[in-house]
């Protein structure tokens, strides 16, 4: 039966032989530029991803640093705020003070009078301490040399004997700080 087996197939020839592997060396031939081809295509797609990749990081990145910018901008402004918090206050207060001032300069010589006017000076006590425990000063003035970032000069006048130049002799209407802030500068005279 071996023989049998044996006849039955069919015998290839040489030629066919070579043909048949001149085809699959074709179809290998074919293959090959395909897998360039798709390896190319894939190394494409894949830079092109990669690129997108980059710039959606720069993205996020920018928009996070820009996030903490926001959030360090924002606390500090509400420091400030915080710090000089009441300013608006005080600056509608300051006139109220000036006037008690005033009344506290006139002279009185009846009782009823004496006793109003110790009345006026417990409020302005008050009134000061108040401002003194929130950080509110008065700047000093009388005698102190002009500065303008504290002073405002409202008249100046000639030289006197014991006065240098640039000095304050008179103080119109006295300025506050609060803080390091300057409310409202002092109206002064300034020797010149």
């Amino acid at each position: 039966m071996a023989e049998k087996d044996q006849e039955k197939k069919p015998e290839v020839s040489e030629k066919e032989n070579v043909t048949a592997e001149k085809t699959v060396d074709q179809d290998t031939a074919k293959k090959e530029p395909e897998e360039k081809q798709s390896s190319e295509e894939t190394e494409k797609k894949l830079s092109d991803l990669q690129k997108k990749y980059d710039e959606l990081e720069d993205k996020y990145l920018r928009a996070e640093a820009e996030m903490q910018n926001m959030t360090k901008r924002f606390k500090k402004e509400q420091q400030q705020l915080l710090k000089y918090e009441g300013q608006d206050l005080i600056r509608e207060i300051l006139p109220v003070i000036d006037n008690l001032n005033r009344a506290l300069q006139i002279d009185v010589k009846e009782n009823g009078s004496e006793q109003l006017k110790r009345g006026i000076e417990m409020v302005q006590r008050d009134m000061e301490k108040a401002l003194k425990d929130n950080d509110v000063t008065k700047i000093e003035a009388l005698g102190q040399t002009f500065d303008p970032t504290l002073h405002q000069a409202v008249k100046a006048v000639p030289i006197e004997e014991g006065q240098k130049a640039e000095t304050i002799v008179e103080v119109y209407q006295d300025g506050y700080m609060l803080k390091d802030r300057v409310l409202r500068p002092a109206m002064v005279v300034v020797a010149q």
